[in-house]
């Protein structure tokens, strides 16, 4: 481990830190281990010719939709995200059987990620999303509890600019985190590039945050949309999938990788998203469709 790659970590740790305690802004959902483990690992990064900082060790608490509610407990590794990360799950509402299970399944899960990839958030998803099943099973559950008012759902959409999408490897990173964040909507590939990603709130946020860092310095959500609703939001999607556009102008596109605007915005036009397009580029879309 070289001293630039232990910082390069060490900052994508304090980067997932800060997007945990925005996703879980209440006292005590996210516990420090170490009161000051966060200012020791600051320290480190503006002096980083002395010892190696603590492991920042940290528990979240996730809430279900059952009784038992789930404390995820996490150490982080001097070089994670480049290392595996070692996650256990820990309920009293779940008996040992179903508790090592839970913690397979999870591990399972993690080991999906790619060298280099933040995980944590999506651990707390995959709790949220896949640990009913357990207490159902387990000899310490019953049933679960009866909710007096329907859980209302935060559906988000956003609207992303960037001066170009190019890159294969971006492109395919751009692909897989929505497809395994659940999100609808389209990237539209070359100069410029547009991003939009629909679905639940904390995983479009969850998106935002994953493609943005560490390095992607120009781009900006121009526009974001957000409905409280007591379904699953699905009839608020405009976008049924997520896939990749490209609208080729009339030029060498092999070349110079600029999209024709005019076709993007017939585009959005078909899914009743014209106003969209000014507030992207700045300009009243009439202006711009050439025939």
């Amino acid at each position: 481990m070289t001293a630039s790659s232990v910082t390069e970590c060490l900052e994508l740790q304090l980067l997932e830190i800060e997007m945990l305690y925005s996703m879980f802004p209440n006292k005590g959902e996210v516990r420090l281990e170490d009161a000051n483990a966060l200012r020791r690992v600051k320290s480190y990064l503006k002096n980083p010719n002395g010892p190696l900082p603590p492991r920042i060790g940290f528990v979240v608490m996730v809430f279900t939709d059952y009784k038992g509610d789930v404390e995820l407990q996490v150490a982080f590794p001097h070089n994670y995200p480049n290392a595996k990360l070692q996650l256990f799950g820990r309920s009293y509402s779940l008996d040992r059987k179903q508790q090592l299970q839970l913690n397979q399944d999870l591990t399972a899960y993690i080991t999906t990620f790619d060298a280099g990839e933040l995980c944590v958030c999506a651990a707390v998803q995959w709790l949220r999303d896949n640990s009913g099943p357990y207490f159902r099973r387990s000899k310490l559950f019953s049933e679960p509890v009866v909710k007096v008012k329907p859980v209302k759902i935060t559906f988000h959409r956003m609207w992303i600019y960037s001066h170009q999408i190019c890159r294969p490897e971006l492109r395919k990173r751009i692909w897989e985190c929505a497809k395994r964040l659940n999100l609808t909507g389209f990237f539209l590939t070359g100069k410029p590039g547009i991003i939009c990603v629909e679905g639940h709130k904390d995983q479009c946020e969850e998106f935002w945050h994953t493609i943005r860092y560490p390095n992607w310095k120009h781009i900006s959500c121009k526009h974001a949309e957000t409905v409280q609703t007591e379904t699953n939001g699905d009839e608020l999607r405009i976008f049924q999938t997520f896939e990749e556009l490209q609208f080729e102008s009339h030029g060498n596109f092999r070349h110079d990788y600029h999209m024709d605007l005019g076709k993007f915005l017939e585009f959005l036009k078909e899914h009743h998203s014209e106003h969209i397009f000014q507030m992207l580029f700045g300009i009243e879309s009439k202006s711009t469709v050439h025939h």
